[in-house]
C-alpha cells in the first residue's frame, strides 16, 4: 500500500506517477465542488445529496460515475470524500484480483471513509459476490477452511461509501449497478468551460496565457479537461524554451502544430484513420478489423479513443456495412469527395 502525503487521501494499488501526472493529481485538481468547473447538473445533484446526508448525520449513498475518460470522474470522487469530511482510499478493478484483496481493503476502512474503485467494470465475478453484502449491509462474509469442515463467518464493516467509475457502464452487471444509490453520467465539455479551466490552471502553473491562446487550446482539446491540461503544459514548455514570457495565439499555434494537433484537435493517428478510409477504401464502408489492419492500430484503440471523437465531429459514420468517411472528413483532409456514389453509401 502506498501512502499519499496529501491529507485524508490514501491511494491503494497505485503505480508510480511521472511528473506530469503528479501535477495533474495534486496541483490542478479542484478541491471542492465550488472550484469544480462544468458538469453543472451532476454538481447540483451532488450538492443536494451531500448536504442532505450531512444534515441527517449519515454516510453518503454509494455513487457511480460513468462517461468518457478524462472528464473528471476521479476528481469528483476526491471532492465528495473531502466534502463529507472522510478519507478516500483508491484502487481499480483490475488491481483487485481475488476476493481476499477486496476483503483486505474493506477491513482497513474507517467509519465514513470513501472507497473509490476506478474501472469498476473490470471486477471479476468472485470479487463482485463479496462486494454485494458489503455495499448493502456493511458486512463481510468469509469462508474458513475447505470441504465438509468449511464454515462461514460474518464480519461487521464500518459504514462507508463506495464510489465507482467506469467508461463502459454497459459492462457492469445489473446486480452491481442496481446497488448504487445514484448514477451520474459526465458529458463532454463545451469550449467555454474548457477555456475557464485553462485560464484557472495557467495561473496555477504560472504560465501567462492570453485569451486568444486559451481559446485556441480549448478548441483543440477534444472536449476533454485532461487533454486541455496536457496541451497547456506542452505549450508552456514550448513558450519557455522559445523565450516567450506570454503565450500568445501565434505561440500556441506553433506549439500545437509541432505536436501535430490540427485545428479540430485531431492528432496524426486520427488523420491516419481518415486517410486510410478515404485513400485505401474510397471512403468506405470498411469493417473495423480491416481498418485496424490498414492503420496498424488495435481495434479497441480505434473504438475507444478515435471513433467517438471523429463521430462527434461528424467526420466518421458507422453504418451496418462498416465505417464511412463523411463529406466533412473529405473537406477537412482537403480531398475532393467522390460525389453521388459516396452519398448513397451514407
Amino acid at each position: 500500500m502506498i501512502q499519499s502525503n496529501q491529507e485524508n487521501i490514501t491511494p491503494l494499488q497505485t503505480s508510480p506517477l511521472d511528473d506530469e501526472e503528479v501535477i495533474i493529481e495534486q496541483t490542478l485538481r479542484p478541491q471542492t465542488l465550488a472550484e469544480y468547473i462544468g458538469q453543472a447538473g451532476v454538481k447540483n445533484n451532488l450538492k443536494i445529496i451531500i448536504e442532505a446526508a450531512k444534515k441527517r448525520g449519515e454516510i453518503l449513498e454509494h455513487l457511480l460515475f460513468y462517461g468518457p475518460p478524462g472528464l473528471g470522474k476521479t476528481t469528483l470522487a476526491f471532492i465528495v470524500a473531502k466534502e463529507m469530511g472522510g478519507s478516500i482510499k483508491v484502487t481499480s478493478g483490475p488491481a483487485i484480483e481475488r476476493a481476499g484483496d477486496l476483503a483486505s481493503l474493506l477491513t482497513n476502512l474507517s467509519e465514513g471513509d470513501v472507497l473509490f474503485i476506478d474501472e469498476i467494470h473490470r471486477l471479476n465475478k468472485a470479487v463482485e459476490e463479496v462486494l454485494y453484502p458489503a455495499m448493502e449491509d456493511h458486512v463481510l462474509d468469509i469462508v474458513l477452511g475447505k470441504g465438509p469442515g468449511a464454515r462461514s463467518i460474518r464480519m461487521e464493516l464500518p459504514q462507508f461509501t463506495l464510489i465507482g467509475a467506469t467508461t463502459r457502464i454497459g459492462m457492469i452487471s445489473s446486480p452491481l449497478r442496481d446497488r448504487f444509490g445514484a448514477t451520474y453520467r459526465l458529458e463532454y465539455y463545451p469550449e467555454e468551460d474548457l477555456q475557464v479551466i485553462i485560464d484557472r490552471n495557467s495561473k496555477i502553473l504560472k504560465a501567462d496565457v492570453d485569451q486568444h491562446a486559451a481559446k485556441e487550446l480549448s478548441k483543440r482539446s477534444r472536449f476533454t479537461p485532461r487533454i486541455a491540461n496536457r496541451l497547456l503544459k506542452r505549450v508552456r514548455d514550448f513558450a519557455q524554451v522559445s523565450g516567450h514570457d506570454t503565450i500568445s495565439l501565434q505561440t500556441a499555434q506553433k506549439a500545437l502544430d509541432l505536436l501535430e494537433i490540427d485545428a479540430l484537435g485531431l492528432d496524426k493517428n486520427d488523420r491516419r484513420i481518415l486517410e486510410a478510409l478515404i485513400n485505401k477504401f474510397s471512403g468506405g464502408p470498411v469493417g473495423l478489423n480491416t481498418l485496424a489492419a490498414a492503420t496498424g492500430e488495435e481495434e479497441d484503440t480505434i473504438t475507444d479513443i478515435h471513433e467517438p471523437f471523429l463521430i462527434r465531429l461528424g467526420l466518421l459514420a458507422k453504418t451496418p456495412k462498416g465505417r464511412v468517411a463523411t463529406e466533412s472528413a473529405y473537406k477537412h483532409m482537403d480531398i475532393t469527395p467522390p460525389g453521388e456514389t459516396q452519398r448513397k453509401l451514407l
